[in-house]
């Protein structure tokens, strides 16, 4: 895909949420199951279905995805694609590019071993490896766009408002 062709594809779109800003809202939603028992919890996608448990430093075995890799991999996929767009409107070619994103965590925090030790991922670090005749000024002015762009890195640093609530359901 060229630029030419990124823009006509998003014209109408971009028309649309113009004429109905309303029509730009979208609902993410996410939704897991449990049971009893079991210390998954398995997560329904388009793709897969996916079982999520402890990372193996908190007792887990490895066997299944980790929540702090997923953030990382939802960052990853969010920041490479938008760094594809970004770089195909702004007619930058490469031969080959990466984002490898790594996320520091101290799981005495998780376990409840240190009250000072925050729970969490606490500093996380994105680096784009890219193979491009393009200058270092327009690759930097592509990094820029791609975090200004990027909807993950964006709810990352300005984090949303969360409200959590339990909710009894009937079983019959």
């Amino acid at each position: 895909m060229n630029a030419n062709e990124l823009r006509q594809m998003q014209a109408p779109i971009k028309a649309k949420y113009q004429e109905n800003p309303d029509a730009a809202k979208q609902t993410f939603r996410a939704v897991g199951e449990l049971k009893p028992g079991d210390l998954t919890c398995r997560i329904e996608t388009k793709f897969a279905s996916i079982p999520a448990g402890l990372h193996p430093a908190a007792g887990g075995s490895g066997d299944d995805a980790c929540s702090g890799d997923m953030l990382l991999e939802s960052l990853v996929a969010c920041a490479g694609v938008t760094f594809n767009v970004v770089a195909t409107a702004m007619g930058i070619s490469f031969k080959s590019a990466r984002v490898v994103v790594e996320g520091e965590s101290d799981f005495r925090g998780t376990l409840g071993m240190a009250k000072e030790t925050p729970v969490g991922i606490s500093k996380i670090s994105m680096t784009f490896e890219i193979d491009s005749d393009a200058n270092n000024d327009v690759l930097e002015k592509l990094l820029k766009q791609t975090e200004r762009y990027c909807v993950i890195l964006q709810t990352l640093k300005s984090p949303p408002e969360i409200e959590s609530r339990l909710q009894r359901t009937i079983q019959s």
